[in-house]
């Protein structure tokens, strides 16, 4: 039996200035559960056009435009409720995960616009002044230049980024196209949903702490730029729907099934114990109920491991689908920049009975 989501305490008078007793949920766990985003989206006719490469029909991290031949446009925007209660690492994660859409498609970033929702009290603006340059350090990072933004006053907190990249229209990598026998490497470890749960709990020690804030915070832009050196079939960022709620459309669309080995998924420090102790967000729990009827769980496996194919991440890695020999040259590029994080996760077979396959 699953365990039951932890939503965190209520808030404490005294937690007023923290960002995240100001949420309900936070991070990419607090997107729309898919179920419900999937029925809005059925009903819509956005139409088409000859120069839309990459639009909504099968769910890509980010649309493409051509403008040319040889440039088009990548268009992307992503927003959340604070993770943790450091504005200024807080913009840093929210900047790093809307500019991961970019990377996924195997783009380059180029401008962005701050998207930000704040009280009109409450709140000292010399946080919201801290959000907004973690924003712009983790921009420079990526040679992004922010051109304005929006704002809107909210009694929930909520930073992001619309961001526009380019692209060779030729190289766009899509997350269809997976082919069976392919590897599949993961670039980052998998946890953040329940780790930050367990932080909004105030149990989470400060080394593990540290470690799930490094990976929000790092961006995808080397893993990206080393996966384009190989005959990447297709890719796709893990954030909110998780593990498997990304990987369903790759596999679906593709016509395979991807089996993953448990052995072989990375984990961040501490993160099955608190799966163990119950620390589930409520975001993994709709990812569950709606993807769990097309994933194959082999009776073997450990609930908690389970969890984690469906724990909602935020800023997560790359999931990519390449020739094997190509994936253990990729990984030891990755592990050469320093990403000894990255692993070999699975590879993708004959379609089955299940588009994922958990063993």
């Amino acid at each position: 039996m699953a365990a039951k989501p932890d939503n965190g305490p209520d808030p404490a008078p005294g937690d007023s200035l923290r960002l995240t007793a100001r949420c309900k949920a936070g991070g990419c766990a607090g997107k729309l559960g898919p179920a419900d985003l999937k029925g809005v989206l059925a009903q819509l006719d956005l139409g088409s056009h000859p120069d839309l490469i990459v639009g909504i029909a099968t769910g890509d991290d980010a649309g493409v435009y051509r403008l040319s031949e040889g440039l088009a446009i990548v268009n992307t925007v992503d927003f959340f409720t604070p993770i943790l209660d450091d504005p200024f690492t807080y913009g840093q994660i929210a900047a790093a995960n809307a500019l991961s859409d970019v990377y996924a498609m195997g783009g380059v970033p180029k401008t962005a616009l701050n998207l930000v929702c704040w009280p009109h009290s409450g709140l000292p603006p010399e946080m919201l002044r801290d959000i907004l340059r973690g924003g712009a350090e983790k921009a420079r990072e990526a040679g992004v230049v922010i051109v304005g933004g929006h704002s809107v006053g909210d009694e929930e907190v909520k930073y992001g980024m619309a961001v526009t990249g380019v692209i060779d229209p030729r190289r766009v990598v899509r997350n269809v196209g997976a082919r069976a026998s392919d590897a599949l490497l993961l670039t980052k470890p998998l946890g953040t949903g329940i780790l930050m749960t367990t932080f909004k709990r105030d149990q989470l020690p400060a080394d593990q702490y540290a470690a799930a804030v490094k990976s929000m915070a790092e961006l995808n832009a080397a893993s990206s730029r080393a996966m384009l050196k190989y005959d990447v079939h297709a890719a796709t960022d893990v954030t909110g729907f998780g593990l498997a709620g990304h990987a369903i459309p790759m596999a679906e669309g593709s016509g395979v099934t991807l089996r993953f080995e448990e052995s072989d998924l990375p984990l961040l420090p501490g993160v099955l114990e608190w799966c163990r102790a119950g620390k589930i967000p409520a975001g993994g729990r709709r990812n569950r109920e709606y993807y769990g009827p097309r994933v194959k769980i082999s009776d073997e496996i450990a609930d908690e491991m389970a969890e984690l194919a469906f724990d909602p991440q935020t800023s997560g890695g790359l999931l990519i689908a390449l020739p094997e020999a190509d994936a253990f040259r990729l990984l030891a590029d990755l592990q050469a920049e320093g990403n000894l994080e990255a692993e070999i996760i699975g590879r993708a077979i004959a379609a089955g009975d299940f588009p994922i396959e958990l063993v």
